[in-house]
């Protein structure tokens, strides 16, 4: 759990850092490269939250 957990966060933490950076830093040099770094941003959640709830013990959810 602590393994997924850490991946969890350090996938959100460079999508986060991407889009602050994209549109902070890298849009005054080069806007064609802030739109790529956030559509890089934005594909990283789905994998993120995959990532979060692989390999679930199902016993978890049982009442």
């Amino acid at each position: 759990m602590r393994r997924r957990r850490l991946a969890y966060g350090i996938m959100m933490g460079t999508c986060l850092t991407l889009f602050v950076l994209a549109w902070a830093v890298v849009r005054l040099y080069s806007h064609t490269a802030a739109i790529a770094m956030t559509v890089v941003a934005l594909v990283i959640p789905p994998f993120a939250a995959v990532v979060a709830n692989w390999n679930i013990d199902r016993r978890d959810h049982r009442e």
